[in-house]
């Protein structure tokens, strides 16, 4: 089993403290964990992906509410089609299977009828509930298969075709995608992907950012050593043109300088979903 230390190095390009006593099979997995994104032809079978997705659905949920479903689709004529949607990642196709996590707030708008109850929490408080609640299920998934030896890549691409993927997987109102995870045997090994330091995302008592540009800095520093940017995956290069030294400071900002799926709320909407 990898050190604690070597996988806290591998995972912040630091040299961190850290107690070996306290590493297990469950901490050295998370810790080194790797997105796949290239599987071996295959199958996952049925009574393996059944155990992962009672895993999934062990993930703690707001007020057992529950408020999120899972479509796993393996039909490889299903899985050309949504890939379809996504030409850029291929994976989505080609791996042998994919795993959908939808917030679902209609299930209970159901039971609601079927009892006799008002339904009064069409918001966007019961939105975000049912999108942390798929989210939450989605990494117990993603833990749990890659605990098995398998590998996945979650893809949030979907939801830039929301209407042709809710009309593949057949969603009515209500229902919305999170996210999707490709799921199979990897090909490859993978690398581990540096992360900010937890000196950025880890706050004690109260937050504090003052030291944001010299911390992520050093960051894009040890980031660009391990795993430059390639000029492909360079963002917006028609506007911003290609850098040399592509950071990820400035690939994560020249993302966000455009909107992201400005059609999300709409869709929410035309579902049904209230976001007031």
């Amino acid at each position: 089993m990898t050190s604690i230390s070597q996988l806290l190095h591998d995972r912040f390009g630091l040299e961190m403290s850290a107690n070996e006593d306290a590493g297990n099979e469950t901490l050295c997995g998370i810790l080194g964990r790797r997105t796949h994104r290239g599987y071996l032809d295959r199958d996952v079978s049925d009574d393996l992906m059944e155990v992962l997705l009672a895993c999934a659905q062990s993930a703690p949920t707001k007020s057992n509410l529950q408020q999120y479903s899972i479509v796993v689709v393996k039909d490889s004529q299903l899985r050309r089609g949504i890939g379809d949607l996504v030409p850029s990642m291929p994976w989505l196709a080609s791996a042998p299977a994919a795993v959908f996590f939808l917030g679902d707030v209609r299930r209970i708008r159901r039971l609601a009828e079927l009892r006799g109850h008002d339904y009064a929490n069409n918001n966007v408080d019961t939105f975000m509930n049912a999108a942390v609640d798929a989210a939450v299920a989605m990494q117990c998934f993603i833990s749990a298969a890659e605990s098995a030896g398998l590998g996945c890549c979650p893809i949030s691409y979907i939801r830039n075709r929301l209407d042709d993927f809710a009309d593949l997987l057949g969603l009515p109102d209500g229902v919305f995608p999170v996210a999707g995870v490709t799921v199979g045997w990897p090909d490859k090994e993978g690398h581990v992907s540096m992360r900010l330091p937890p000196s950025v995302v880890v706050h004690r008592d109260r937050y504090v950012d003052s030291g944001l540009e010299h911390e992520v800095g050093a960051y894009d520093a040890r980031a660009h050593t391990r795993h430059a940017i390639a000029p492909e995956k360079q963002r917006h290069t028609d506007k911003y043109g290609v850098l040399e030294v592509c950071t990820w400071s400035e690939n994560v900002t020249r993302q966000l300088s455009e909107p992201e799926r400005p059609e999300f709320a709409d869709f929410l909407k035309r579902k049904g979903i209230d976001l007031a």
